[in-house]
């Protein structure tokens, strides 16, 4: 008998994509990570390539999640209040807003 989840081979299948994806991005690395980290977390800086420009990716090596951003996501960070970080911290590994499916 084996136990499996509604939408388990769509997460497959998901997880397999970012994981090309991730791999194909590491191929364009820019200069040296860059890693920061506390008594709470640890995350890896890098500076990626892509044919649509630079992109600062991070990525949590203990749990494996990562993000790209440009130029324009990484200034719109400077436009949040403490509260919008707070709000992010506060449910950990949730999006603020649920994309449709």
């Amino acid at each position: 008998m084996s136990l499996q989840w509604e939408g388990e081979e769509r997460d497959r299948i998901k997880a397999l994509e970012a994981a090309r994806t991730r791999d194909r991005l590491l191929e364009n690395i820019k200069g040296e990570p860059i890693v920061l980290g506390n008594e709470f977390s640890e995350v890896r800086v890098l500076l990626i390539e892509t044919r649509n420009g630079l992109r600062l990716m991070i990525e949590v090596p203990s749990s494996g999640q990562w993000v790209t951003l440009d130029p324009l996501e990484l200034e719109a960070l400077t436009w949040q209040t403490p509260a919008t970080f707070s709000a992010m911290v506060g449910e950990p590994f949730a999006p603020l807003f649920w994309e449709d499916q």
